[in-house]
C-alpha cells in the first residue's frame, strides 16, 4: 500500500500541471530567456507605423544577430529614401552606429541613444536589442495565472534592479504556458511605475527551424496614441554569421 501510495505522489509531481504550480518568476522567465537563447537568426520584416494623426509609413528591412543577440544589424530596402541606411547594435544596443549612404559615413550614436525611437517606430533601439535583458535587467514575480488573448498564461511582474538602466521601471508580462512564448507585455514608464507607457501584442505563432515564433507583433504607445506593427516575411534561426559582418566597417557594404 506504501508504494503505491509513493507511485501515485510522485506521479502527480511530474504531471505538467503541478509542475506549473511549483515554477517560480525566475523559473519561468529563464525558460522564455532559454525559448528565445539561439545563437544566430536572420530575418526580413516589414514594419508600418500609425502615427497619432493616423498617418502610415512604412519600411521593409533585413536584420541578423548573433551570439544571443549581443550582436545585431540592420539594413533597410524600402522605401527609397531609407534603402542601404544601416544600423549596428553592439552589446545588447549599448552601442550603436547608423550609416548614410547619402554621405557614406558612419556615425557613432550616443550613450543614450538605445532609449530613442528606431526609425521614428514605437520600438527603441532597446527593445530591438535586449539579449538576456529580461534576467539581467529585472527580477521577476510571479502572479496569479490569466488568460491573455485566448491562451492560458503566466502572469510575471519584472521589476527594474538598482544597478540597471533600461528604460522601464518595471514589466508585466503574459507568458503561454504551452510553449513559453510572451503573448503580451506592458511596458512602465522609466521614473513612474504606475504610469503604462507602451504594450507589445504578439500573435501569429508559427513553429520556424523548431522554435515557437511570434510572426506578428505590434507596439502600442499608450502616451502618443500610435502603434507600429513588425510582421516578419521571413526568418532563419542557428545560422552561420561571420563576426565581420558586424563591425563599423561593414556598414557601408
Amino acid at each position: 500500500m506504501k508504494k503505491i501510495m509513493i507511485l501515485g505522489l510522485l506521479a502527480f509531481l511530474l504531471t505538467p500541471g503541478s509542475f506549473s504550480q511549483e515554477m517560480t518568476g525566475e523559473d519561468i522567465i529563464q525558460k522564455v530567456n532559454d525559448l528565445f537563447n539561439f545563437d544566430s537568426n536572420y530575418s526580413k520584416s516589414k514594419m508600418t507605423i500609425v502615427t497619432t494623426s493616423g498617418q502610415k509609413r512604412t519600411f521593409i528591412y533585413e536584420s541578423w544577430s548573433k551570439n544571443k543577440g549581443e550582436k545585431n544589424l540592420v539594413r533597410y530596402l524600402e522605401p527609397r529614401r531609407v534603402k542601404g541606411q544601416a544600423v549596428l547594435m553592439l552589446n545588447n544596443a549599448d552601442d550603436i552606429w547608423m550609416y548614410f549612404p547619402r554621405t557614406q559615413r558612419v556615425r557613432k550614436l550616443a550613450t543614450h541613444a538605445k532609449k530613442q525611437k528606431m526609425q521614428g517606430s514605437d520600438f527603441s533601439y532597446e527593445d530591438m536589442g535586449s539579449g538576456d535583458a529580461f534576467i539581467k535587467n529585472f527580477t521577476s514575480k510571479r502572479l496569479k495565472d490569466e488568460k491573455m488573448e485566448g491562451y492560458d498564461c503566466y502572469k510575471l511582474e519584472l521589476t527594474r534592479k538598482p544597478d540597471s538602466d533600461t528604460s522601464y521601471s518595471r514589466l508585466i508580462m503574459w507568458v503561454i504556458k504551452e510553449n513559453f512564448v510572451p503573448v503580451v507585455i506592458d511596458y512602465y514608464d522609466e521614473h513612474d511605475p504606475t504610469l503604462l507607457q507602451k504594450r507589445l501584442i504578439q500573435s501569429d505563432i508559427r513553429i520556424i527551424d523548431g522554435i515557437p515564433t511570434a510572426m506578428k507583433m505590434v507596439m502600442i504607445n499608450k502616451n502618443d496614441n500610435s502603434q507600429t506593427e513588425m510582421e516578419l516575411l521571413e526568418v532563419k534561426y542557428n545560422i552561420p554569421l561571420d563576426d565581420r559582418m558586424f563591425t563599423e566597417r561593414e556598414l557601408k557594404k
